[in-house]
């Protein structure tokens, strides 16, 4: 039988939520003050606490601070009055599960306590299968076991003995600049690893900041700049989506490649590459060049040592050990304390596509944690995945058309990824505004700008 404790001065509401918890099968305790509440905590924990904000001794949000040191995994259900901003911020900054405004609504009150019992229960059962000791990552592992990925490991390690250069192929999102500086920091760590987005930087900038330029040598060139494969020394250049570098430059890359020098744009100075040179694409380069879109003479000097990574999808039996990976790293950087996902949320992972490879996993993973009220990452954290689509391509309209790049394989802006996802929740639910400003964590005027902004309509209430 759940316990709950009701911490509340009002004693109508007290008897109230007695006799209605009781009666649900509750195992019901309450006090009046905040000082009996914590006193009654500290002798008896229960499962769920109910908490005003309002107090007559002591004010709600101390009392919440103290029962969290008591035990920093104890759900309480904050309630009030009061329907201001502040309040509802503080409540939720301060670690309460839920907020609640009174009149109280039993039936919200029902779904927020069932919520709160749920979470206990996958943390006590994940807690569990926490006994023995994990394993111990470090931001930069590659997380892997198949067959495939072992290869790659190998790989790695014999390249990693000389200053070759490496064409990193997979699709977008699957890691390939993990992979080059894996490589980098096995061969020279101390170096720098530089890299330089082809696709981001149009052409006339791209060579400046390749090869770098002297003083006047074009309108706003003021004075001398050093490129990349100066810059690197004696570390790594990683060219990210080669494929996009224009015919021109291809020519002048490859140059660097057969001679390991090069002339600053304006110069005539020779400049010695001393830097490894490394490179990745989602593309099919062999596909480019029979198209006359890619050299062949350059493909052929870039493809030395060449690395495929796998899709996610075809790499099913990594999901758990990146899971656990990627939430170690996000609580260091949320300062977080996720200790997993439930089975539900497992179950979903193992069977979806992944479009967007470990890149899309470790978005909604991040994502979940800022909003997730739990240790353990449930369905109401990640919502868009309570619909059925087990392993639907992304452009079903499934959860991956949110993060899949657009017609011409382009990754998607912020506000591209936002448009498509406040469309997601809003096709697929029937929630109303203050829900979906709910699911979306924001309030109901930035909603409303959204929407127009967007251009997307919305007529519930």
């Amino acid at each position: 039988m759940a316990s709950i404790l009701v911490i509340d001065d009002d004693e109508s509401i007290v008897e109230t939520l007695d006799l209605y918890l009781s009666e649900e099968g509750y195992s019901v305790r309450t006090a009046l003050t905040g000082t009996d509440g914590l006193n009654e905590y500290v002798r008896q924990p229960s499962d769920v606490v109910i908490l005003d904000i309002r107090l007559p001794d002591v004010d709600g949000f101390s009392v919440l601070e103290d029962l969290k040191e008591e035990n920093e995994n104890v759900k309480v259900i904050m309630i009030t009055a009061f329907h201001d901003m502040e309040t509802t911020i503080n409540a939720m900054k301060g670690g309460a599960f839920d907020y609640i405004h009174k009149p109280i609504n039993v039936d919200e009150l029902e779904i927020a306590i069932k919520k709160a019992l749920k979470s206990l229960e996958m943390e006590k059962k994940i807690d569990g299968l926490l006994m023995e000791p994990s394993r111990n990552f470090r931001v930069g592992d590659i997380i892997g076991t198949g067959n495939e990925m072992r290869e790659i490991f190998k790989t790695i390690g014999v390249v990693s003995k000389s200053r070759t250069t490496v064409l990193i192929h997979g699709e977008s999102g699957t890691g390939k600049e993990l992979i080059a500086k894996v490589i980098h920091n096995n061969t020279s760590p101390d170096e720098p690893f530089i890299a330089v987005n082809c696709s981001a930087i149009v052409e006339t900038l791209l060579e400046s900041e390749l090869f770098g330029h002297e003083k006047g040598s074009f309108t706003g060139a003021i004075a001398r700049k050093l490129g990349k494969f100066e810059l690197a020394r004696y570390g790594s250049v990683f060219l990210d989506e080669i494929s996009e570098m224009s015919v021109n430059l291809q020519a002048k890359l490859l140059r660097v490649l057969q001679e390991m020098e090069f002339e600053r744009v304006g110069g005539k100075d020779k400049v010695k590459v001393t830097a490894r040179i490394m490179a990745a694409t989602n593309k099919d380069l062999k596909e480019l060049v029979k198209e006359g879109k890619f050299r062949d003479d350059l493909y052929y000097r870039l493809n030395i040592v060449a690395i495929h990574l796998p899709p996610l999808r075809n790499r099913r039996q990594d999901i758990p050990p990146l899971i656990d990976y990627l939430l170690s790293k996000i609580n260091l950087d949320l300062h977080k304390k996720i200790i997993g996902v439930s089975d539900e949320i497992m179950d979903k992972f193992m069977t979806y596509a992944w479009p967007g490879n470990v890149r899309e996993l470790e978005n909604l993973l991040v994502r979940a944690c800022v909003v997730a009220k739990g240790q353990v990452l449930g369905i109401s954290d990640i919502p868009e995945l309570g619909k059925d689509q087990n392993d639907k391509p992304a452009q079903d309209g499934g959860l991956g058309a949110v993060f899949a790049p657009d017609e011409e394989g382009k990754l998607l802006t912020l506000d591209q990824v936002e448009e498509r996802y406040i469309r997601k929740v809003i096709q697929q639910t029937t929630m109303n505004k203050g829900e979906i400003c709910e699911t979306l964590g924001v309030s109901r005027p930035t909603l409303e700008r959204k929407l127009e902004k967007y251009g997307i309509s919305f007529e519930r209430d």
